[in-house]
């Protein structure tokens, strides 16, 4: 956007990675709904692009801002008019430096974690969002236990309706066939060779995309589909390397089966899980899937950033962070302007990219000394993604977060096929889940974005014998 808008203004992409992320097979769905791939790329193809860019392929080591200054890991520096921080976010590993504990967060840790599982009969997966849901579908062949603070899966996504909506696709053999990845992966020349560091959790590469886990092969040693044993309300205590376990003289537990009496592990395992419900699991090795931290350290030392509760640097609706020309966008910032009532800040692909083009189109104004309104893409919050296979929506306030005890939940399920929730208060839809076919997406955007009064429609508002898009549009 920036060098489209500035064709005769240099523009530095500093990052730290050999390869940049392009959105592609770009889709409005809807006026605030959007669809994409995201596709690694060699840097080249942005400069043959736009001659105007040049991509500076070195970590960032250090921010002077009272100098307008970037100091490079490479040992060079560069001077800036306008600086806009797109440094995304790190995973928060439960425990760092363990060499069993994987975190799963760019392509080179989920290309690690697949070598791994290849060679493993069971491993635990810690975490509740998208990530962790993707995989626990995904792995074949090995035992999964699925450790989750919450009494139901995906809570970041669902509620307890719509996991047990989703519950019976974990346990069923899968049998669609994996789709050809659409995501080519590019490497320097010569780095296939070279044997890959287990990721290494300082140095990160770009975010995954929303369908990272196509084209690689999630499959552990055994010959069964799925194995997955959920562990409620529970985090993990400590983990036990085995001499440690051995030494501990405490009882670990085999795969838990139908039948409720479960019996000691006669089985060494490489490390042990002990977990806050008393139980422990021996496993191969440990999937910390458990949510992101902004990547805000190289530029905190010496610069007085306002900085949000969850770690962000905090933007104000011009996605300016407190400090003079310095911009910030995607996983890195906190918004911290009034939000509209039903979007919310959610640390996703989509709202990366919404925010990273706004922020363009504010550094230019700026610089051409002209106002500019929000973007239309902050009035609703709205994210369409896949989960075991199902299409979901999530639109506004989809789990009335925020909304307090002051609002009412109106359902409809038909088992396998579909999952409908809308949130709604004073008679007004707030918020959706929409899982499965439903199409009805357009219409609830439109409900949630004119907040017309619904009260007249009562439970007809989902009956199905109803066409709901007639009346709406």
């Amino acid at each position: 956007k920036l060098a489209m808008e500035f064709p005769s203004e240099d523009i530095f992409l500093m990052t730290a990675s050999p390869v940049i992320k392009a959105i592609t097979n770009f889709k409005q769905v809807s006026k605030t709904l959007e669809e994409f791939d995201v596709e690694e790329q060699p840097s080249s193809l942005l400069e043959k692009r736009y001659p105007n860019i040049k991509v500076i392929q070195s970590g960032v080591k250090q921010l002077k801002s009272d100098e307008h200054k970037i100091f490079t890991e490479d040992g060079k520096e560069y001077m800036y008019e306008k600086l806009c921080l797109c440094a995304g976010a790190k995973p928060k590993l439960i425990f760092e430096g363990n060499p069993y504990v994987l975190g799963i967060r760019d392509t080179d840790s989920a290309q690690a974690f697949q070598k791994n599982l290849a060679q493993a009969e069971r491993i635990v997966v810690v975490g509740n969002g998208g990530i962790a849901l993707e995989l626990v579908y995904e792995i074949q062949g090995c035992e999964v236990i699925w450790a989750i603070k919450d009494k139901a899966i995906g809570n970041t996504f669902f509620d307890a309706g719509a996991a047990e909506f989703l519950i019976p696709k974990l346990t069923a053999e899968k049998q669609e066939t994996p789709i050809e990845c659409k995501r080519t992966k590019y490497t320097m020349e010569g780095s296939e060779e070279k044997e890959r560091p287990v990721a290494a959790s300082d140095k990160l590469g770009g975010a995954l995309g929303p369908d990272w886990h196509e084209g690689l092969c999630l499959k552990g040693t055994k010959e069964f589909s799925h194995k997955v044993h959920i562990e409620i309300l529970c985090e993990v205590k400590k983990i036990h390397l085995q001499q440690e376990f051995i030494q501990l003289q405490r009882t670990s537990l085999t795969f838990p089966k139908e039948e409720k009496n479960v019996e000691p592990d006669k089985v060494l395992w490489p490390v042990y899980v002990e977990l806050t419900n008393g139980k422990i699991y021996g496993c191969d090795f440990i999937v910390s899937a458990t949510g992101v931290v902004p990547n805000v350290k190289p530029f905190l030392d010496g610069n007085n950033f306002a900085v949000g509760e969850d770690g962000g640097l905090k933007v104000d609706k011009h996605m300016h962070t407190s400090l003079p020309d310095i911009y910030a966008a995607g996983d890195i910032c906190t918004a911290s302007w009034e939000p509209s009532p039903v979007w919310h800040q959610m640390r996703l692909w989509t709202q990366a990219r919404q925010m990273g083009w706004y922020a363009a189109k504010c550094m230019v104004a700026d610089t051409v000394g002209e106002s500019i309104d929000m973007d239309f893409s902050f009035e609703l919050f709205a994210h369409v993604t896949k989960f075991f296979n199902y299409k979901v929506v999530v639109l506004g306030k989809y789990n009335a977060q925020g909304l307090g005890l002051d609002h009412e939940l109106m359902l409809r399920c038909t088992k396998g096929q579909e999952y409908v929730k809308v949130v709604m208060q004073n008679g007004r839809m707030m918020g959706a889940v929409l899982i499965g076919e439903t199409d009805l997406e357009e219409t609830f955007e439109n409900l949630i974005l004119n907040q017309m009064d619904l009260s007249a429609y009562g439970e007809d508002l989902l009956n199905p014998d109803i066409d709901i898009e007639d009346y709406f549009d």
